[in-house]
């Protein structure tokens, strides 16, 4: 069964930060952290118990190549995105 996404604005938010970022980083790195973050959600939609909850009822998905983590929860057959967090800003920001 696949899940239904559902991203939160404040996540879209984080989600255009992070790709002008990468996109001043160096051209095209934000198309590449776009398509990277898209195989997440398309992991998370297929399999959306496989991540740890690590405080109930978030679910935590932590991106490998990028330094963000996607916090979402599973509500019968929606997944909701509350926010793609960069684990590099300070920690008390974290959402949830």
């Amino acid at each position: 069964m696949t899940y239904i996404l559902e991203v939160k604005d404040e996540a879209n938010l984080e989600i255009i930060e992070a790709y002008l970022y990468y996109e001043e980083k160096r051209r095209g790195l934000g198309e590449e952290f776009l398509e990277h973050l898209d195989s997440y959600f398309d992991r998370i939609t297929t399999n959306p118990k496989h991540f740890p909850q690590k405080r109930k009822p978030y679910r935590e998905a932590f991106i490998k190549r990028f330094p963000f983590l996607i916090v979402y929860e599973v509500i019968k057959n929606k997944v909701i995105v509350y926010s793609v967090f960069n684990t590099w800003q300070n920690p008390e920001k974290r959402k949830t």
